[in-house]
């Protein structure tokens, strides 16, 4: 099995902690947003699976630029490489050309759980006694630090820190008569959020975790089928989007056919509403809404409730350009790009100076002088971590001269950590957990400050006020969906205390 495991050259993807990694995910004193969580991709019946498993993780680059990795079979082997960086500095020497076969799977890394090393990167494969096993995972399991000890205690040996080895030794183990019922006894005893792609060398199996909280998608490519984290990955390779995978679904695929096993015990929906705010793509339909589609309603939503006084409406780029255009639209206030944002420097390779970290905004994004100069400005962002950015962008904006600066959220205030696959900042960092509206207000030097409502949220989705909805809003109510152990908080502390 050819892994190449060493690629850690000055300026290589190795290099993960630079100025352009950082400004890609990680934090130099500028971008504190949550991070992306991960991206996963799979294919079973095309001939070269390999190459269509890295154009489909192309698409899903946003979810993860920490590391990537791809593994594929011809039935008999299994051929794997995996490295730390993006996708074009993995896959660079030729490599993809040898991972032969049929089915593959891929990934995209943020390291939400574990640290960033190779040994974290995946797919994580694995040999058991009934063969070869590669497991990819996006999410974050709630129990994985007890399930862990519980492993070691029963003879297991761990190479890597992250949750996915634990869910690889709990099917290693299971000791059932196939490799489905193998994962679905593992699943029995994992709790968090989750969307997993296992490969055999003859099966494609694929998962959801029961509330739904991470995103996967079916899809059809000739013969073959495809599952991706969302659904622009199918577009990029010319696949047919058929359905979303139900929370708590197993689908199988195999030399029979697909199969679908619906989840044993049915509960309550509860996605991640942070998918349509940030993180999904916006030509990305999850769930049966269109990410671009609700973050314009979004927009609207937040004109209707929170009108600002300006001349222009500008978007933070990329992903509150389209709540930007609604908020225009709706308040009748010209749409301009008042902010451009640079796409290649945020994926260089150099090690910065200390002086230079304050720059890191300046880098990734430059405001249009002759757009804002003696403009008020409604500025639209769609959520505010620490205050680090808001400030920064705030600022960018009063030195092109603009006359006044009005912030409107397209998301309520953050003020609980995320326990299911999203990396943000101890809850003793977020703004908002430790700030009101109008102390934010001040501290990020806006004119003034509004954000949505939880139930004006939900009215995006098409939900009243009263509704039960199948959503997650734990990171803005901390109502968690599930028990989150007392572990998990801690390591999610000392994650943000970094």
């Amino acid at each position: 099995m050819p892994f190449r495991e060493d690629d850690d050259r000055p300026g290589g993807p190795g290099a993960a902690r630079a100025l352009g990694g950082a400004l890609a995910g990680e934090d130099v004193e500028g971008d504190d947003r949550p991070r992306e969580e991960c991206g996963v991709f799979g294919v079973f019946g095309h001939p070269r699976a390999a190459q269509v498993t890295y154009y489909g993780l192309l698409a899903l680059q946003h979810r993860g630029q920490e590391a990537a990795g791809i593994t594929a079979t011809d039935g008999e082997r299994m051929y794997s490489h995996k490295g730390l960086g993006l996708l074009s500095d993995v896959f660079r020497d030729g490599q993809l050309d040898t991972l032969q076969g049929s089915a593959a799977i891929g990934h995209v890394r943020y390291s939400t759980a574990g640290s960033n090393t190779v040994q974290n990167a995946q797919p994580i494969t694995v040999l058991t006694h009934r063969g070869n096993l590669a497991m990819a995972h996006n999410g974050n399991l709630v129990n994985a630090g007890d399930l862990r000890r519980w492993l070691e205690k029963q003879g297991s040996l761990f190479q890597s820190t992250s949750d996915t080895e634990v869910v690889l030794h709990l099917v290693a183990r299971a000791g059932r008569d196939t490799v489905v019922e193998n994962i679905q006894n593992a699943l029995s005893f994992i709790k968090g959020g989750y969307a997993l792609v296992f490969l055999t060398e003859h099966q494609l199996v694929a998962v959801r975790d029961p509330l739904g909280l991470r995103p996967l998608c079916l899809g059809r490519l000739g013969d073959g089928y495809v599952v991706a984290s969302e659904s622009c990955a199918f577009e990029t390779i010319g696949a047919e989007f058929l359905r979303d995978v139900e929370p708590g679904e197993l689908i199988a695929v195999g030399p029979d056919g697909l199969q679908t096993f619906p989840p044993t015990h049915p509960t309550r929906r509860a996605m991640c509403t942070f998918e349509h705010i940030y993180f999904a793509r916006p030509d990305s339909d999850i769930d049966g809404w269109n990410v671009h589609a609700v973050r314009k309603q979004l927009g609207r939503i937040l004109a209707q409730h929170h009108p600002a006084e300006g001349d222009i409406v500008i978007g933070v780029p990329d992903s509150s350009i389209s709540a930007a255009s609604g908020f225009a639209e709706e308040s009748g206030i010209p749409f301009e790009m008042g902010l451009v944002k640079n796409k290649y420097i945020a994926r260089t390779f150099i090690q910065p100076a200390q002086e230079l970290r304050d720059i890191g905004v300046r880098l990734k994004l430059n405001a249009v002088r002759s757009v804002v100069d003696g403009k008020r400005v409604v500025l639209i962002d769609d959520s505010i971590v620490r205050g680090t950015t808001s400030r920064r962008i705030v600022q960018l904006l009063r030195e092109a001269g603009a006359r006044e600066v009005h912030v409107r959220i397209s998301s309520p205030p953050y003020r609980y950590t995320c326990h299911y696959g999203i990396d943000t900042s101890s809850k003793g960092q977020l703004i908002a957990a430790r700030m009101s509206v109008e102390e934010i207000c001040r501290e990020i030097d806006a004119d003034s400050l509004e954000y949505l409502t939880q139930t004006e949220l939900m009215q995006a989705f098409g939900f009243r006020e009263g509704e039960r909805v199948p959503f997650c809003n734990a990171c803005f109510s901390g109502q968690y969906p599930t028990e989150v152990y007392e572990e998990d908080k801690r390591a999610h502390e000392r994650a943000g205390a970094r």
